[in-house]
């Protein structure tokens, strides 16, 4: 087995996680999903120490390789980055519950009431570049609208996003959320994203966030 093979299987391994995760999510109530969000908020602060540390590696490695400093601004965090990143989180948590709203609704000419009503889409993967809060948001709004969320973000910001998705994926369970609503892809190669890709029937939806190349990439492969 090659090491892409390895790539591909773990990808596989961690979307499924997510998948059966996702309806268990689907089955919590709003208030849930809030309290979970500002739970993961406040673990963000308590851990906060150990995500800059993390992000001091992305941000040595990216000054070693030339990196421009507009880049390394980006990828940067520090404790009011942090703060920002918490404070998403708890106004996600006061926005209305998205899920079960009627959108639309009629009776036809044979008297039978027809609603279409907002539901989870189910697992949702996000691949992303070199923004590490893209994290925290990310996995903030899955949560909120009750999806599973696979994220994939950039070889640039791999420490720091492995640390704040371990923070929030724990954090999230400990306040009930099922294991797995949140998952992270340590794996940066492209064979990963890829992968994630061509997970029809597992990944529900994807979302490409970055720029044209990245967004030309998820579209044609």
């Amino acid at each position: 087995m090659t090491d892409a093979d390895d790539v591909r299987a773990q990808v596989r391994k961690l979307a499924q996680t997510a998948k059966d995760a996702s309806g268990l999510l689907a089955q919590t109530t709003g208030d849930e999903r809030n309290g979970a969000l500002r739970a993961m908020a406040d673990a963000l602060r308590a851990h906060a120490g150990e995500i800059i540390c993390a992000n001091g590696y992305d941000v040595e490695a990216a000054r070693a390789a030339g990196t421009k400093e507009s880049l390394i601004d980006r990828l940067l965090l520090d404790k009011a980055r942090i703060e920002g990143m918490a404070g998403a989180l708890e106004a996600l948590a006061q926005l209305p519950d998205p899920l079960g709203v009627v959108q639309d609704e009629r009776t036809l000419e044979s008297g039978i009431e027809l609603e279409r009503v907002s539901v989870p889409l189910g697992v949702v993967a996000v691949v992303y570049e070199a923004r590490p809060n893209v994290t925290a948001d990310a996995a903030g709004i899955c949560l909120k609208s009750g999806n599973a969320a696979v994220l994939r973000g950039g070889s640039m910001a791999a420490a720091s996003n492995t640390a704040i998705a371990s923070v929030l994926a724990k954090a999230a369970q400990a306040a009930g959320m099922p294991q797995g609503c949140i998952v992270h892809l340590d794996a940066t190669a492209r064979a990963a994203a890829d992968e994630l890709m061509q997970l029809h029937g597992v990944v529900d939806v994807l979302i490409p966030r970055g720029g044209a190349g990245l967004i030309r990439h998820c579209v044609e492969c």
